[in-house]
Parts: structure tokens; sequence; C-alpha cells
């Protein structure tokens, strides 16, 4: 999708980690270009899994922090 590692380090970053008890990790990522954080887990087995984060209102929860305009 990106080409390179550099291209996916220009446009995400992360900002959450999580290494649990069990063989999986879990991490936020943000958008940079946009502000707008995922949910990447990545399972032990090499499964995984990404999802926007949703507020209460079903909108995508951005990060102004990150967010450029």
């Amino acid at each position: 999708m990106f080409g390179s590692k550099e291209q996916y380090d220009e446009r995400f970053a992360t900002i959450y980690k999580y290494d649990g008890k069990g063989p999986g990790t879990t991490y936020v990522l943000v958008d940079k270009a946009t502000g707008v954080e995922y949910l990447y887990i990545r399972g032990g087995d090499g499964s995984s899994g990404l999802t926007m984060l949703a507020g209460p209102d079903g909108r995508p929860l951005v990060n102004e922090a990150f967010r450029r305009g």
C-alpha cells in the first residue's frame, strides 16, 4: 500500500502499543494527514485486524495534535 517503511512512517504514527500476556500486540495508530485514529491488533498466529476508532456519535476519532490542515 505504501511501498516502503519510510512512506508508512511519513503517514502514520504509533501513539500506543500494548504487549499483553498473550501472543498478540495492540496498537493505536494515527494518520498524520487526517488525525484519524485506528486500532490495529496483530495476533501471535499471524492474524491481524484494523479498524477506525469512532466516538459515541459514530464519527471518526480525530487527534488534533497530528492533524495537518
